[in-house]
Protein backbone atom coordinates (compact mmCIF):
# COMPACT_ATOMS: atom_id res chain seq x y z
CA UNK A 1 0.00 0.00 0.00
CA UNK A 2 1.54 3.34 -1.03
CA UNK A 3 2.41 5.87 1.64
CA UNK A 4 3.66 9.39 1.31
CA UNK A 5 6.19 10.25 3.98
CA UNK A 6 6.56 13.79 5.28
CA UNK A 7 3.26 15.16 4.02
CA UNK A 8 2.70 18.19 6.26
CA UNK A 9 4.79 16.36 8.84
CA UNK A 10 2.76 13.15 8.63
CA UNK A 11 2.82 9.86 6.78
CA UNK A 12 -0.35 9.51 4.69
CA UNK A 13 -1.82 6.41 3.10
CA UNK A 14 -3.02 6.18 -0.50
CA UNK A 15 -4.36 2.64 -1.04
CA UNK A 16 -3.85 1.15 -4.47
CA UNK A 17 -7.17 -0.72 -4.24
CA UNK A 18 -9.01 2.60 -4.67
CA UNK A 19 -9.42 5.02 -7.54
CA UNK A 20 -9.32 8.78 -7.03
CA UNK A 21 -11.28 11.84 -8.13
CA UNK A 22 -8.32 14.23 -7.97
CA UNK A 23 -10.18 17.55 -8.09
CA UNK A 24 -12.19 16.88 -4.91
CA UNK A 25 -9.67 14.49 -3.31
CA UNK A 26 -12.18 11.66 -3.11
CA UNK A 27 -11.24 8.00 -2.93
CA UNK A 28 -13.55 5.64 -4.81
CA UNK A 29 -14.00 1.89 -4.59
CA UNK A 30 -16.60 -0.71 -5.45
CA UNK A 31 -18.44 -2.85 -2.92
CA UNK A 32 -21.24 -5.12 -4.13
CA UNK A 33 -21.92 -2.96 -7.23
CA UNK A 34 -22.16 0.18 -5.09
CA UNK A 35 -19.45 2.79 -5.48
CA UNK A 36 -18.27 4.07 -2.08
CA UNK A 37 -16.63 7.48 -1.79
CA UNK A 38 -14.78 9.34 0.94
CA UNK A 39 -12.16 12.05 1.46
CA UNK A 40 -8.53 11.02 1.03
CA UNK A 41 -6.09 11.06 3.91
CA UNK A 42 -3.83 13.69 2.25
CA UNK A 43 -6.84 15.99 1.85
CA UNK A 44 -7.90 15.49 5.47
CA UNK A 45 -4.38 16.39 6.64
CA UNK A 46 -4.35 19.53 4.48
CA UNK A 47 -7.89 20.47 5.55
CA UNK A 48 -7.11 20.16 9.25
CA UNK A 49 -9.26 17.13 10.10
CA UNK A 50 -12.95 16.32 9.92
CA UNK A 51 -15.66 17.66 12.21
CA UNK A 52 -19.15 17.12 10.77
CA UNK A 53 -21.17 16.21 7.69
CA UNK A 54 -24.75 16.63 6.50
CA UNK A 55 -26.48 15.38 3.38
CA UNK A 56 -28.04 18.00 1.13
CA UNK A 57 -30.01 15.58 -1.06
CA UNK A 58 -32.41 12.82 -0.04
CA UNK A 59 -31.25 9.24 0.41
CA UNK A 60 -32.29 7.14 -2.58
CA UNK A 61 -32.45 10.14 -4.91
CA UNK A 62 -30.87 9.76 -8.33
CA UNK A 63 -28.20 12.43 -8.66
CA UNK A 64 -26.30 13.66 -11.68
CA UNK A 65 -22.53 13.83 -11.92
CA UNK A 66 -21.37 17.16 -10.46
CA UNK A 67 -24.32 17.53 -8.05
CA UNK A 68 -23.47 18.70 -4.53
CA UNK A 69 -24.57 15.92 -2.17
CA UNK A 70 -22.82 16.66 1.13
CA UNK A 71 -21.93 19.66 3.27
CA UNK A 72 -18.83 18.90 5.33
CA UNK A 73 -16.96 20.81 8.00
CA UNK A 74 -13.25 20.10 8.13
CA UNK A 75 -10.77 22.85 8.93
CA UNK A 76 -12.71 24.39 6.03
CA UNK A 77 -16.34 24.34 4.95
CA UNK A 78 -16.92 22.42 1.75
CA UNK A 79 -19.59 21.07 -0.50
CA UNK A 80 -18.84 17.63 -1.89
CA UNK A 81 -20.05 16.87 -5.41
CA UNK A 82 -20.57 13.40 -6.75
CA UNK A 83 -18.31 12.50 -9.67
CA UNK A 84 -20.73 9.72 -10.67
CA UNK A 85 -24.39 9.66 -11.70
CA UNK A 86 -26.67 7.25 -9.86
CA UNK A 87 -28.80 6.55 -6.81
CA UNK A 88 -27.27 7.91 -3.61
CA UNK A 89 -26.94 6.44 -0.14
CA UNK A 90 -25.18 7.86 2.90
CA UNK A 91 -23.00 6.42 5.65
CA UNK A 92 -25.17 7.33 8.64
CA UNK A 93 -22.59 5.84 11.01
CA UNK A 94 -20.18 8.66 10.10
CA UNK A 95 -22.77 11.25 11.16
CA UNK A 96 -23.03 9.47 14.54
CA UNK A 97 -19.25 9.02 14.89
CA UNK A 98 -17.22 11.45 12.78
CA UNK A 99 -13.99 9.89 14.14
CA UNK A 100 -14.44 7.07 11.59
CA UNK A 101 -13.32 9.49 8.85
CA UNK A 102 -9.96 10.14 10.53
CA UNK A 103 -9.42 6.74 12.17
CA UNK A 104 -10.52 4.45 9.31
CA UNK A 105 -10.45 6.81 6.31
CA UNK A 106 -10.63 4.13 3.63
CA UNK A 107 -12.93 1.75 5.51
CA UNK A 108 -15.65 2.83 7.96
CA UNK A 109 -14.94 6.47 7.01
CA UNK A 110 -16.73 6.38 3.65
CA UNK A 111 -19.15 9.29 3.28
CA UNK A 112 -21.59 8.31 0.56
CA UNK A 113 -22.28 5.65 -2.01
CA UNK A 114 -23.66 5.65 -5.51
CA UNK A 115 -25.49 2.83 -7.24
CA UNK A 116 -24.62 3.63 -10.85
CA UNK A 117 -26.62 2.64 -13.90
CA UNK A 118 -23.46 0.96 -15.25
CA UNK A 119 -21.35 -1.79 -13.73
CA UNK A 120 -18.80 -0.67 -11.15
CA UNK A 121 -15.86 -1.65 -13.36
CA UNK A 122 -17.23 0.53 -16.19
CA UNK A 123 -17.36 3.49 -13.79
CA UNK A 124 -14.06 3.07 -11.94
CA UNK A 125 -11.73 3.08 -14.96
CA UNK A 126 -12.36 6.82 -15.54
CA UNK A 127 -10.72 7.82 -12.25
CA UNK A 128 -7.04 8.15 -11.29
CA UNK A 129 -4.98 5.25 -9.96
CA UNK A 130 -3.07 5.63 -6.67
CA UNK A 131 0.12 6.47 -8.60
CA UNK A 132 -1.69 9.12 -10.67
CA UNK A 133 -3.21 10.62 -7.52
CA UNK A 134 0.21 10.72 -5.82
CA UNK A 135 1.60 12.48 -8.90
CA UNK A 136 -1.18 15.09 -8.69
CA UNK A 137 -0.17 15.87 -5.09
CA UNK A 138 3.40 16.78 -6.06
CA UNK A 139 2.70 20.55 -6.16
CA UNK A 140 0.46 20.58 -3.07
CA UNK A 141 1.06 22.38 0.21
CA UNK A 142 1.48 18.99 1.84
CA UNK A 143 4.69 18.28 -0.04
CA UNK A 144 5.91 21.89 -0.02
CA UNK A 145 5.86 21.72 3.77
CA UNK A 146 7.24 18.23 4.61
CA UNK A 147 7.95 19.04 8.27
CA UNK A 148 4.44 20.44 8.84
CA UNK A 149 5.70 23.86 9.93
CA UNK A 150 2.78 25.87 11.32
CA UNK A 151 2.02 28.84 9.14
CA UNK A 152 3.35 27.20 5.98
CA UNK A 153 6.65 27.59 4.25
CA UNK A 154 6.40 30.91 2.43
CA UNK A 155 7.76 34.05 4.09
CA UNK A 156 4.37 35.77 3.94
CA UNK A 157 2.53 32.80 5.51
CA UNK A 158 5.11 32.54 8.30
CA UNK A 159 4.88 36.28 9.01
CA UNK A 160 1.07 36.24 9.13
CA UNK A 161 0.97 33.09 11.29
CA UNK A 162 3.62 34.46 13.67
CA UNK A 163 1.72 37.74 13.98
CA UNK A 164 -1.61 36.04 14.63
CA UNK A 165 -0.23 33.45 17.04
CA UNK A 166 1.46 36.19 19.09
CA UNK A 167 -1.78 38.09 19.64
CA UNK A 168 -3.92 37.66 22.73
CA UNK A 169 -7.52 37.66 21.63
Amino acid sequence: MPFMEKFLGKSVEIPDNCRYARKQHLWIKSENQTILLGLTEPFLVMAGGFKDVDSIVDEGETVDKGKAVLFAITGKILYIDTPIKGQILFNHKVKQNTNFVMEDTYGKGWLFGIKPGKTASEVLHQFATADEYIESLKGSEGLKNPQGIKGGVSGICKAVYSGISGQKI
